[in-house]
């Protein structure tokens, strides 16, 4: 293993990154990797880029390649993934991929092992906004729904409200009996204007003619007469 291996596989990674690779010396190149973030509602952000920085030791493969982990230049700081503050966690994941691949061309392990660790702490950030929201809009929907409940039922309410509910009640038949009574007078009244006497009628001026008091039965004529409703 040696120069000859490495050059063998700059030239496959070159097939397979022919874009996103860059030669940095004659042992060391940078990829840029794309991640695929997860979107949600309102999120417009291009997809972020971060560049894997590899330089060949002499002795590669049989020991790990230098790395080093970067953003490309003048890239936009994404909100679910910041490469300073990142660095370690994904230099992290890296450093299991190199102990298992020790011996054979490991690159193309790296950087898919890279693109596999960033987009997870981007998922496990974007699920932890997603979880925070949905606990903002619960808690608002909690609030909306208690304005609309009632007062729990006691056994010192509902008392209370029996008694005032019977008191309503009994206020209610009072009324409705005294608009009764109120309304029979009234037509006890008519009804006793309607049997006046020829001389209840006479005297009153509601009848013309003249009026005989032996025969108190025959009415005289009846001019006018106002019946009170």
């Amino acid at each position: 293993m040696g120069r000859e291996d490495q050059i063998e596989e700059r030239e496959v990674l070159d097939s397979i990154f022919p874009e996103e690779i860059t030669d940095i010396s004659e042992t060391s190149y940078r990829v840029s990797i794309t991640l695929d973030a997860l979107e949600y509602d309102g999120d417009e952000r291009e997809q972020p880029v971060i560049c894997l920085e590899v330089s060949y030791p002499e002795d590669y493969p049989d020991v790990g390649p230098n790395l080093g982990i970067s953003s490309p230049p003048n890239a936009v700081k994404h909100p679910r993934l910041d490469v300073q503050e990142d660095r370690d966690l994904l230099m992290e994941s890296l450093q299991l991929a190199i102990e298992e691949n020790l011996g054979m061309p490991m690159i193309f392990t790296l950087v898919s092992a890279l693109k596999e660790s960033a987009e997870l702490l981007m998922t496990e950030r974007a699920n932890a906004i997603q979880a925070e929201m949905e606990e903002v809009a619960a808690k608002r929907e909690e609030e909306e729904n208690r304005k609309f409940q009632g007062t729990a039922v006691t056994v010192q309410s509902f008392l209370e409200w029996s008694a005032k509910f019977k008191k309503e009640q009994e206020e209610e038949q009072l009324r409705a009996r005294e608009e009764k009574e109120s309304e029979d007078k009234k037509k006890k009244t008519t009804k006793e204007e309607k049997k006046l006497t020829g001389r209840q009628l006479w005297e009153r001026g509601l009848a013309k003619g003249d009026y005989d008091e032996e025969d108190d039965d025959a009415l005289p004529a009846v001019e006018k007469l106002k019946v009170a409703t």
